[in-house]
């Protein structure tokens, strides 16, 4: 027997559902698509202010019936679990409150997983329906430098944090992508240094680049504030940089496993909440 667990207005209040029309698609990179959105339900994004804020897409499953309008909230009280639509996350590369607007930056690999595949394919005038925006990342006004370290499926955080920074910030930057092909403009300040890392052809979470450029890198003196997203167990060894080689307070870090190769992020997702020892 299915249970279903009531959705609290607590909950509802903090992840509002929001629906937006697709405005136009941007063709990146091979293997990067931009989605902009708006529309009038842009009257209902409340912006949070954190520089690494995401969002939560609502995929409605194949061969399921739901109710018009879509209601997530009202869905997760009256459906079973299994019938429940799926998210995925997604980082806002940016909020144009004047204009209505926000854009999304969705890594793309052809027919593999869900989000990618729907904005490969999107229209003017899709609907696209998310909850959100959650969020945690500021950077550090009282840092002397910055490093920020992750894969293609960080790079819309990354390249919004870099953004962000102030004219006069110093650090480093290393970004993995698969080639020379997705390389993209950041307006990064002239301090910071951005280090592409090729993988060209390996698959992604397989080359190890990251972890070997962040921990031979020569760090500048001072107190750093760090930003390191991307696949799980790639975050795992640079916590070993970190906290270990480098033995930076945990205060000075945000670190974080978007993706973990070989799982959909429903099944990663589910892992993270795990005691440790259970995964």
């Amino acid at each position: 027997m299915s249970t279903l667990p009531a959705a609290t207005s607590a909950t509802k209040k903090s992840r509002p559902q929001i629906n937006l029309s697709v405005l136009r698609r941007e063709e990146l990179s091979p293997h990067m698509v931009r989605i902009v959105a708006g529309g009038d339900g842009f009257a209902d994004f409340v912006n949070n202010g954190y520089v690494d804020r995401y969002v939560k897409i609502v995929f409605p499953q194949p061969g399921v019936e739901y109710p018009s309008p879509l209601d997530l909230w009202s869905i997760r009280e009256t459906m079973p679990r299994e019938q429940w639509p799926f998210t995925r996350t997604y980082t806002l590369r940016w909020v144009d409150t004047a204009a209505r607007e926000l854009a999304i930056d969705f890594v793309v690999h052809g027919d593999e997983g869900l989000a990618g595949p729907w904005a490969a394919k999107a229209q003017p005038g899709d609907v696209l329906t998310f909850t959100g925006p959650g969020g945690a990342y500021n950077p550090a006004p009282d840092a002397d430098w910055y490093l920020y370290a992750g894969d293609e499926a960080a790079l819309p955080a990354i390249a919004a944090c870099l953004e962000s920074l102030p004219p006069e910030a110093e650090g480093l930057a290393f970004v993995e992508v698969d080639s020379d092909a997705e390389i993209q403009s950041i307006a990064a300040p002239a301090g910071v240094k951005i280090h592409w890392l090729t993988r060209n052809g390996v698959p992604a979470g397989e080359s190890g680049l990251l972890v070997q450029a962040v921990a031979q890198a020569e760090w500048p003196a001072g107190r750093v504030d760090v930003f390191a997203h991307g696949e799980r167990g790639y975050m795992k060894a640079l916590r070993g940089v970190f906290f270990d080689q480098r033995g930076l307070d945990r205060s000075q870090v945000s670190l974080s496993g978007y993706w973990a190769k070989g799982r959909v992020e429903d099944v990663f997702q589910a892992e993270k909440k795990l005691p440790v020892g259970q995964i």
